[in-house]
């Protein structure tokens, strides 16, 4: 009868914590022994304890194998040694430099400057990456005309109809006038008469 399914999860009891570290370590440890002998496969692990401790185990000469590894994951010699935060800060400084560096030549490049360095691969990239460019700032500039003449008809509607009210309310005003005018000419004619 086996057991059921373990829960993974971290261990809350530091002293459950502790006992299944070890019993899960010494059990790793027999696995790469097992691995290394029933393969014939050249094995290194490394195993450090929550408190720092170190736990080992190889099946041949473990700085060999760990030089192998090195070398099959392209470790060189300075990520060996430890990068420390302030070479890791210099390195990303320069990274970024020559990230300005190359933005800046490509601006350069746009402007129609130092193109003498360049092929006929890049030169033809950077017209194509052109044409596309001026492409998106006509439609841009089609769209904002367009926004401004609709704004400006819009506009010009509304000043068409003020100027139509107005000359209604003047036509209105002339109108009274007028017959204002009739009555007052009307009353002094009675009057006179």
């Amino acid at each position: 009868m086996g057991r059921g399914k373990v829960e993974l999860k971290r261990i809350e009891n530091p002293t459950n914590r502790q006992v299944t570290f070890s019993k899960r370590r010494n059990g790793l440890l027999k696995k790469a022994f097992e691995l290394s002998v029933l393969c014939d496969a050249e094995v290194a692990l490394l195993v450090f304890s929550p408190s720092g401790k170190a736990y080992q185990f190889s099946s041949h000469e473990i700085n060999k194998t760990i030089a192998k590894y090195k070398l099959e994951v392209g470790i060189t010699k300075s990520d060996e040694e430890g990068v420390t935060t302030m070479e890791m800060w210099r390195n990303e400084i320069e990274n970024l430099r020559k990230t300005v560096d190359a933005l800046e030549a490509r601006d350069k490049h746009f402007a129609g400057e130092n193109l003498a360095g360049l092929g006929m691969k890049d030169l033809k990239q950077i017209e194509r990456q052109l044409r596309v460019g001026v492409e998106r700032i006509r439609s841009k500039k089609r769209r904002i005309v367009a926004e401004h003449i609709n704004y400006l008809k819009k506009k010009q509607k509304d000043l068409q109809e003020e100027n139509n009210n107005l000359q209604k309310k003047l036509h209105e005003l002339q109108e009274a006038s007028t017959s204002s005018i009739i009555l007052e000419s009307d009353a002094t004619r009675v009057f006179q008469g």
